[in-house]
């Protein structure tokens, strides 16, 4: 590892510790040429995310992107944006923990949905109306009836 000061490769590691996330390593390291010390972090080298989208196009994955849909459906509605943050997290862990370097866009438009669902239905409502682009008020008024159902069953009050 060079310094970044005086470019010498003669350093040491003083301190080594995980980063808060645990997805890296914070390496503290001190120059044997200038005495300056210096931070390095080591992570995994990560295969970027494709998302096959429904022409076929690919495009890289793009979190932000995810979150403003996500974000877009909760628009008005009493979901936090730590809960937000959670189901983008939650999502984009999943798609990495596939092992995939390509992912449909149906993917993570279902893995959405999901979430939304057991999250707040009127955000799960406006999202798939959007993303599942029901043809006509029919095609809308069968998913609340499903919707309705999941509730009735769950107890019987309509709450989630």
């Amino acid at each position: 590892m060079k310094c970044p000061f005086c470019a010498t490769t003669d350093n040491a590691v003083v301190d080594s510790r995980e980063t808060e996330d645990g997805r890296a390593i914070r390496r503290r390291r001190h120059c044997g040429g200038c005495a300056r010390r210096f931070t390095t972090y080591e992570r995994v080298e990560e295969q970027p995310l494709v998302v096959i989208k429904k022409d076929g196009s690919r495009v890289t994955f793009d979190r932000a992107r995810l979150k403003s849909g996500i974000l877009r459906a909760c628009e008005k509605r009493p979901v936090s944006s730590d809960t937000i943050e959670r189901i983008v997290a939650d999502i984009e862990k999943r798609a990495l923990e596939l092992g995939e370097r390509e992912l449909s866009s149906r993917w993570f438009g279902e893995a959405v949905m999901e979430a939304l669902k057991a999250t707040d239905e009127v955000a799960y409502v406006r999202f798939a109306s959007v993303y599942r682009s029901f043809k006509d008020a029919a095609e809308f008024a069968r998913e609340l009836d499903a919707l309705r159902a999941r509730g009735a069953g769950a107890g019987g009050d309509g709450s989630p």
